[in-house]
Order: C-alpha cells, then sequence, then structure tokens
C-alpha cells in the first residue's frame, strides 16, 4: 500500500496559543509542521529555506504578513498562500489576494476544518469565508463594468497595470495610496501615469482620466 505523502506547511503567528492550537490542529489532521514563525521575517526566510507546500500566515503578526505573502509568492510562486486572521476589514482582505494569498481564513473558524480547508487550495479551490465571498464577487463585479466601460469610451494600447493604475487614480486614491495598494514605489505609479499620458497624448492625469471615461 502506497502511503501518500504529507502535506508540507509551516505557520506563522505571533499569538503563541494560537499558533499552538493551529499546530495541533493540522498535525492530528495529517499534515507535516515544517515551521513555525511568530513574526514575517521568519516566516520568509523560513518558506525560501523549506519550501512547504503551504504557508499559512497571520495578517498583523510583527513585520506584515501581507508583506511577507508577497515576497513568498514571488520566491515560491508554487506555495499555496493563506492568511488567517480576525480581520474581516476589505482592505486585509483585497491587499491579502493581490499580494499572492490563495486563501483568508478567519480565526474563529472550527480548527478542526482549516485542514480541509487549505487541502482545497492545493486542489485548486477558493478558501473565503461566505461573510467575505460577496465582498469579492462585488468587488470583481465592480472593477470589471469600470474597465469595461473605460476601454468602450476610448480603446488604447494600456497594459494591464496602466489600466489597474488608472482606474485607481480615477476612484479618487493619490500616488502615494496607489503604491500602496499595488504593492510599488511611488515612482513607479508615476512611471506607469507618464506612459499613459504619451499613450493618449495628453498634457497630465486628470485629462487622461477624462479621456478614458469617454467624459
Amino acid at each position: 500500500m502506497v502511503t501518500e505523502p504529507r502535506i508540507r506547511v509551516i505557520v506563522a503567528d505571533d499569538h503563541a496559543p494560537t499558533r499552538a492550537g493551529v499546530l495541533a490542529s493540522l498535525d492530528v489532521d495529517g499534515f507535516d509542521i515544517v515551521g513555525e514563525a511568530s513574526n514575517a521575517r521568519a516566516a520568509v526566510d523560513l518558506a525560501v529555506t523549506l519550501q512547504p507546500e503551504v504557508c499559512l500566515l497571520d495578517i498583523h503578526m510583527p513585520g506584515n504578513g501581507i508583506a511577507a505573502a508577497e515576497e513568498i509568492s514571488k520566491s515560491l510562486p508554487n506555495c499555496a498562500i493563506v492568511m488567517l486572521t480576525y480581520s474581516r476589514d476589505d482592505d486585509d482582505l483585497f491587499d491579502s489576494l493581490r499580494a499572492g494569498a490563495r486563501g483568508y481564513l478567519l480565526k474563529d473558524m472550527d480548527p478542526d476544518r482549516i485542514g480541509a480547508a487549505l487541502r482545497g487550495v492545493l486542489a485548486g479551490e477558493a478558501a473565503l469565508p461566505r461573510s467575505l465571498v460577496s465582498k469579492v464577487l462585488e468587488e470583481f463585479e465592480g472593477r470589471s463594468r469600470r474597465k469595461l466601460f473605460m476601454r468602450a469610451q476610448r480603446p488604447t494600447q494600456l497594459t494591464s497595470r496602466e489600466w489597474e493604475i488608472m482606474e485607481l487614480l480615477r476612484e479618487g486614491l493619490s500616488t502615494e495610496d496607489v503604491a500602496t495598494r499595488l504593492f510599488v514605489t511611488p515612482g513607479t505609479v508615476r512611471v506607469h501615469v507618464s506612459s499613459v499620458l504619451k499613450k493618449l497624448r495628453v498634457g497630465d492625469r486628470a485629462s487622461a482620466i477624462l479621456a478614458l471615461s469617454g467624459e
């Protein structure tokens, strides 16, 4: 009889009792706990060194779990990153997904369900609380409608990143806010905006937004 290899996972959370509870639950559920950490930097270092199949990260641990998720995602694109948090905040949810997280679990869930959620992520399923699914759908539908509207008004050869930046600027975000939302530097945002201005042959971002909106 061939035994399937245990799924290798790293758990990072600065709250020791929570971390211990998660570790115990996953161990009983047949996972191979290859590492644990209490801060973002340690989580990234462990992930890069041990290359687990799954990283379960607390969002608000020291060093920022979302920043850790982005760094791990870039270094280990095949690693399934899942956030574990009490936060139901929209920004935390969407920033996590943009950083590369494939799942978002709430700490008040039944611990015995965590293992099943992680296996679901590895199987290509979304791991999101029902209470947050509607937010994701609303955000997706809203962005899709705005993007279709803007593109219909004035077709142009903007890259997907340029469209994303212009949509955020159209919503009223500042250069710094856009940079934070997309995990890039303000200088990078300005470079993309400059490229858009040249493609649209307009002199400023306000004119670009008007042109893209057909106003």
